[in-house]
């Protein structure tokens, strides 16, 4: 988890309309999974999910990805 640096970074964008999750992308950076609820620090999907997510980001996330909540169930 990093503070976010504006010039490093694309815009933030949410996969739906409302969404809490914003992802992000590194600029020259192929293959990172990044994303904020915040927009202002940014979590890298593989390193930090779920430890570094306090219960609500967390709860917020698997709701809005379940995708990748049921990714790393199976990871276990």
């Amino acid at each position: 988890m990093k503070d976010v640096d504006r010039y490093e970074y694309t815009d933030f964008y949410t996969d739906k309309p409302g969404g809490r999750v914003f992802w992000i992308d590194k600029i020259d950076t192929i293959g990172e999974f990044m994303f904020s609820f915040d927009k202002q620090k940014i979590y890298h999907l593989f390193r930090d999910y779920p430890n570094a997510l306090t219960p609500e980001e967390k709860a917020i996330f698997d709701s809005e990805c379940p995708f990748w909540h049921e990714f790393f169930e199976g990871k276990k």
